[in-house]
């Protein structure tokens, strides 16, 4: 028997029913080795003699390892089939090198989208393990294992921030930029004027041939002085303009997309596109719904583009049938497999509803339909320009109308698809119509808007910083560690988030920046493709970063925390206020040596006089968090009831009743009370 190993359990599982019983198909359950964290500065790599790591089973996976060997001996041959990127490479070689498998004895395969047919030419078409790729992914782990444990140690001992990270730190920076810009930003006064007629508006933007600025009211009342109600309409121009559907989704492009339309995160974008790319249930069939999801490239298959012209030509005509767009040449796209797109197109979003949740069907929805629009025709708008003259004051509106809906037909819920209508004045050319009232606006210029997530991942891909499988991860890490808030949608950095980025930013400008982080990604693109040597990126790199941290090390002055006036009750030290995760709190300045925290006192709900003794009975949380009832005089007295007491004593046996579903019952026998009207 074959046996192929896959990352996934439930991916695993649609394999095997596409394979047959010739072939067993397990699960690695993702990694099963990483990095060591012994040895110098706990690492797991020994630096001094060639990056040479340490690699150890993650807890949890010896039992998996040992499962895996004892297949792997009883196989006729090895099939590698974890995911088709640097992640994936990396782990079918921990695989190949952990298992012990032979040269001779195993393949690596790649399944771009989970359906049958693409899964039996994978298997038919199979290579070794590609070295250079997996060299790259090794470079990256190594250079975030090293920055990342080495920097947070200093940002701990020096910050009240938690980590550092090589991509991490730069992503928080670009938002820490904006946010004082934001701040430095001086307003600049400025008026508009507009003129109103019965079925539209027209801004003024001229004066005879020249662009028009209004800086002070007095412009403004200078302006309206020589304006009459009658305006000259001086010309109409109507042109056919073509509206070009959106490329095919890419990692970045789908985790925007979903976010400003969904309003889904990145995290929870790619755990839905995981879930679909493996495999769903749909009734007759398990089957992987899109291809891959981490991919920077808009291609799409010879064979899906010419099936999906096809069905736009039956189902909405020939007049639909677009054509194959390219996107701009870009050197940071590794176009390694296409873009994300479903495995077939005859698998509408209203077929596939019933099998899917919510959210699941909302995401599938998009990439369908982004998908099907990428091929499909133009649509056609007619944009229509007014220009009236009123003594030289040029004053402009504009219209549009859908000619043809073209794309729109399938993609229009995702777009501004309204038109907006002018009436029909060519009977009135060079002649006069009168307006309602001409009225002026004061406005003020506005700094650029803070980063959405959807943004931020935008900024990055145009800076070439991070690849779109980290995106997510990114996302989630400066949120979890308390670097950002967020607000109306938008990243506010917190003080720990700007205290940290300013620390990085005195000692390592050179590092954490984003030509730095993008020159990086390049060589591990050049590593990838076997025209650079990886060890001298990495020694070249940590001559640099390790000389820079033992200087920031001695000499980053460490934050004082402010003082409380208060004394430690363990140790007798200052109290003083620390910044958290959660918040500010005040603890011990003695920390590490006294580990005392200051429990804020939080106010008693009283509900009843305990009846055992002179305490009282007040509301309280289990370590689960469920409320019960109990005394505050705990642990001597230990009275405590689980629903909420009413103070009265059972008729029956003197025990307490409580209110439990919306009855008054004893707490120990079966006495209810009877409603009273």
């Amino acid at each position: 028997m074959d046996l192929v190993i896959v990352e996934s359990p439930a991916k695993s599982k649609t394999i095997e029913k596409y394979l047959g019983s010739s072939y067993k198909v397990v699960s690695s359950i993702g990694h099963i080795r990483d990095l060591a964290t012994t040895g110098k500065y706990g690492l797991g790599i020994d630096i001094d003699n060639g990056f040479i790591p340490n690699y150890v089973p993650i807890k949890g996976k010896k039992k998996v390892i040992t499962e895996l060997k004892k297949l792997v001996k009883d196989a006729n041959k090895v099939y590698l089939a974890t995911d088709p990127d640097r992640e994936g490479e990396a782990i079918s070689w921990h695989l190949y090198d952990a298992l012990g498998i032979k040269d001779s004895k195993y393949d690596r395969v790649l399944f771009y989208e989970i359906t049958k047919d693409k899964v039996l030419e994978g298997i038919k078409n199979p290579r070794k393990i590609d070295y250079n790729l997996v060299k790259s992914q090794e470079t990256r782990r190594f250079l975030d294992r090293i920055i990342g444990f080495r920097l947070s140690k200093l940002m701990q001992s020096k910050t009240s921030g938690k980590s550092a990270g090589r991509v991490q730190s730069v992503a928080l920076k670009l938002i820490v930029d904006r946010e004082r810009e934001i701040q430095s930003f001086v307003p600049e006064e400025y008026y508009s004027i507009t003129a109103k007629f019965q079925d539209f508006d027209s801004d003024l933007f001229k004066f005879k041939e020249e662009d028009i600025s209004i800086k002070t009211l007095d412009e403004v009342k200078s302006i309206l002085a020589k304006l009459q109600k009658d305006f000259i309409v001086e010309s109409i121009e109507s042109k056919t303009k073509n509206k070009i559907s959106k490329l095919p989704f890419t990692t970045s492009t789908l985790q925007q997309e979903a976010s400003t339309k969904l309003n889904f995160s990145a995290k929870k974008t790619m755990m839905l596109a995981q879930k679909m790319y493996e495999g769903i249930d749909i009734g007759t069939e398990t089957v992987g719904l899109i291809t891959y999801m981490r991919t920077d490239s808009v291609r799409l298959s010879d064979e899906f583009t010419s099936k999906t012209f096809q069905y736009i030509e039956k189902n909405f005509g020939k007049d639909y049938l677009g054509y194959i767009k390219k996107a701009k040449k870009n050197d940071n796209v590794q176009d390694a497999h296409e873009a994300i797109r479903p495995t077939s197109i005859l698998r509408t979003p209203d077929s596939l509803k019933k099998y899917l949740t919510n959210d699941e069907f909302k995401l599938y929805n998009l990439i369908y339909k982004r998908t099907l629009s990428s091929l499909m025709a133009d649509a056609k708008t007619l944009a229509t320009t007014i220009i009236f003259d009123n003594n030289s004051y040029k004053f402009k509106t504009t219209g549009s109308v859908i000619t043809f809906d073209g794309y729109l037909k399938v993609y229009g819920d995702f777009e501004d698809t309204k038109d907006n209508v002018l009436p029909d004045l060519k009977d009135k050319l060079n002649q006069t119509i009168e307006s309602e009232e001409i009225i002026y606006e004061q406005h003020f210029t506005k700094p650029k808007p803070r980063y959405t997530e959807a943004k931020l991942i935008h900024e990055m891909e145009e800076l070439g910083i991070g690849r779109p499988s980290t995106y997510a991860t990114i996302m989630s890490n400066i949120k979890d560690r308390g670097y950002v808030n967020v607000e109306d949608k938008k990243f506010v950095p917190t003080e720990i988030g700007i205290e940290v980025t300013d620390k990085l930013q005195e000692y390592f400008s050179n590092i954490i920046n984003v030509k730095y982080t993008a020159n990086m990604e390049e060589d591990l693109d050049k590593i990838a493709s076997g025209t650079l040597d990886n060890k001298k990126v990495l020694s070249d790199f940590y001559q640099i970063f390790d000389d820079t941290l033992k200087t920031a090390f001695k000499e980053m002055e460490k934050e004082k925390p402010v003082e409380t006036g208060e004394m430690c009750p363990l140790c007798n030290s200052p109290l003083v206020i620390r910044k958290g995760k959660f918040g500010e709190f005040v603890a011990c300045s003695n920390y590490p040596n006294c580990k005392y925290i200051k429990k804020e006192k939080k106010e008693e709900k009283v509900i009843i006089d305990c009846p055992n003794c002179d305490g009282k009975i007040i509301e309280k949380h289990s370590k689960k968090g469920k409320v019960f009832y109990g005394c505050n005089n705990y642990p001597k007295c230990k009275t405590a009831y689980w629903d909420l007491p009413t103070g009265e004593s059972c008729p029956k046996c003197g025990e307490m009743l409580v209110i439990k579903n919306n009855e008054i019952k004893c707490v120990k026998c079966d006495y209810k009370k009877e409603e009273t009207n």
